[in-house]
């Protein structure tokens, strides 16, 4: 009897023992500082990042985020899943975090860069410009924002390169669409779409061949006056042209070829362009 008391007083006090170490583990637990607990998820995160699982990394970013949103760290955390999912071509992940940050951290100081890594997403995904009309037009919609809004940041400077590729494919995507026209001979939709080449794309590759076009198809349907009309407007500006050069052999040898290089000089294409047709 005296040893199952004796027994039984060691297992109390081993219980005790335990329950006390237990709750010691506890308290340490609650009294950790919530931005260090941030932190750690943050440095988790960066270390899946850095071993390429930016899946499980965006999760850990996204707990440091929810864990402590009124932290420093906290957009960095919302910025850095969405790189992560950029990096590997997650763009529509990438999308939803960065319309997220923009909308949740207004004043950020990285706002610049999340727009730009925005346009980024959908410039990316550019691989036809027959099809995807609408990642272009959001692409050059972004990086025109960058432009506007941040001129002084090296993301306004890389913005406008790709403006300028963004606007060639776009120019290219007419003069697709007007060929298309031109082969099923619908004359009117392709003198259309090569009009907008020369009217909104003037800087592009493409405004030598819309002119040339237009003075093919003018030509082509009996409005000759219209189509010497942009065959002076295509030797005022590409004389040297191969363009130019077919448009000639459009009329017939009686036809003087002549530049409007006496007629107001400093006038530029556009405007020649609206004066013709007022």
């Amino acid at each position: 009897m005296r040893i199952i008391s004796n027994f039984i007083f060691i297992f109390i006090i081993f219980f005790l023992v335990s329950c006390t170490k237990k709750s010691d583990d506890i308290t340490v637990l609650k009294e950790t500082n919530l931005e260090t607990q941030m932190i750690e998820l943050y440095n988790q995160g960066m270390l899946e990042f850095n071993r390429g699982d930016v899946i499980f990394a965006s999760k850990k970013f996204n707990e440091a985020e929810l864990l402590y949103p009124q932290s420093v760290w906290a957009p960095r955390a919302a910025l850095m899943s969405a790189y992560g999912f950029f990096s590997k071509g997650y763009y529509n992940d990438a999308i939803n975090d960065l319309e997220r940050f923009i909308l949740k951290y207004k004043n950020h100081p990285q706002l610049d860069y999340a727009y730009y890594l925005l346009a980024l997403c959908h410039y990316d995904q550019i691989i036809d410009e027959k099809k995807d009309l609408n990642e272009i037009l959001k692409a050059k919609k972004y990086f025109e924002f960058v432009i506007n809004n941040y001129p002084e940041t090296e993301y306004a400077f890389d913005s406008s390169y790709k403006l300028e590729l963004i606007i060639e494919i776009m120019a290219s995507k007419e003069i697709y669409l007007a060929r298309y026209y031109v082969d099923r001979e619908k004359w009117i939709p392709a003198i259309n779409r090569f009009k907008k080449v020369v009217n909104d794309y003037d800087t592009t590759i493409y405004v030598e061949e819309a002119l040339h076009r237009l003075v093919e198809l003018h030509y082509k349907i009996g409005l000759v006056n219209e189509a010497e009309k942009y065959a002076l407007l295509l030797g005022y500006n590409y004389q040297s042209s191969q363009w130019y050069e077919a448009s000639y052999k459009v009329f017939n040898r009686d036809y003087k070829k002549r530049t409007l290089k006496d007629k107001r000089k400093s006038e530029n294409l556009v405007k020649k362009f609206k004066k013709i047709f007022k």
